[in-house]
């Protein structure tokens, strides 16, 4: 999953965070490193995908006290004892290391995800997305990031009126979705500082008319109640959430409409898929970007 940002530029020492927990207790302790750190980044701590590294960059002794008192609070809330690592990071040169591992990414047939810190005019033949890599630094290359824009590729002949990115982090497709097909999208995500950087970004990218960014609790979100049913979902969380929120999605699906499901690994795919297919849900295409998988899923008319 990519890194988020808070969007503060460091002045001085850094220090790189670091506590691995258990998938359901990563939002709580993600929003706990956000409230001291540069970028909060998810990677996957292992190949069942149960235990997850939730990783920061912030200056060394900024927020100290709220720091300790959010993990204090998430520790209390999951009962996960989980220790904080800490270890020197180089400041010098570390947002030209940033730039360096963000280079432009070429997407499926139409897109390409750009930062904001690259020269030159972008490939006119492709859609191109740009990104502030200072704030979603490694946006584009994850395996499901790419596997929803490739999917998105494939449905667009569809041409669907009703749009909705859940899960939105950046809103890297949501914008996707809006440059593609020319039609508002509505944008949730759980995360406050989400929320925040997709507005940041649309508005970057011009489509700031055509995404409306919400923060809200999923499915119980009152605006995407309001919404519903829609043409398109696109829901780039993790497989278990996946699985919780099957019934809810085949709800608010619109006859003949498309689900567009990643976050998984390869070996999860089969999980997920059932869980969908209880919902009466159908298997169109299952795409794979290394151990990644993405799900092409419709509602039947």
């Amino acid at each position: 999953m990519a890194p988020r940002s808070i969007g503060r530029r460091h002045a001085s020492a850094l220090e790189t965070l670091s506590i691995t927990v258990e998938e359901p207790f990563v939002p709580l302790f993600e929003q706990a490193l956000m409230c001291a750190c540069e970028t909060v980044g998810i990677f996957e701590a292992d190949d069942a995908q149960k235990y997850w590294r939730v990783e920061g960059v912030k200056d060394t002794g900024f927020k100290e006290d709220e720091l300790e008192n959010a993990l204090a609070v998430a520790r209390l809330l999951t009962g996960c004892e989980a220790e904080l690592e800490r270890t020197p990071t180089e400041s010098e040169g570390w947002l030209a290391r940033t730039y360096e591992s963000f280079p432009q990414q070429n997407v499926g047939k139409r897109f390409a995800i750009r930062g904001t810190h690259l020269h030159g005019a972008p490939d006119q033949s492709r859609l191109t997305i740009t990104l502030d890599a200072g704030i979603a630094f490694g946006s584009g290359e994850h395996g499901s990031t790419r596997g929803c824009l490739r999917a998105l590729e494939m449905v667009a002949y569809r041409k669907p009126q009703r749009i909705l990115d859940m899960g939105c982090g950046s809103g890297i497709l949501a914008m996707a979705a809006a440059k593609l097909l020319h039609r508002p999208v509505l944008a949730v995500d759980i995360e406050p500082w989400s929320v925040r950087t997709a507005k940041l970004n649309a508005r970057l990218n011009g489509q700031g008319n055509l995404l409306d960014c919400r923060f809200g609790n999923g499915w119980q979100t009152e605006a995407v109640r309001a919404k519903a049913p829609y043409d398109l979902v696109f829901a780039n969380i993790l497989a278990r959430p996946l699985c919780r929120m099957a019934q809810s999605l085949a709800l608010n699906l619109a006859p003949n409409g498309t689900a567009i499901l990643a976050g998984l690994l390869y070996s999860q795919a089969r999980m997920v898929l059932v869980a969908h297919q209880r919902q009466g849900l159908v298997l169109e295409r299952i795409l794979r970007e290394g151990d990644w998988a993405t799900l092409i899923l419709r509602r039947r008319g």
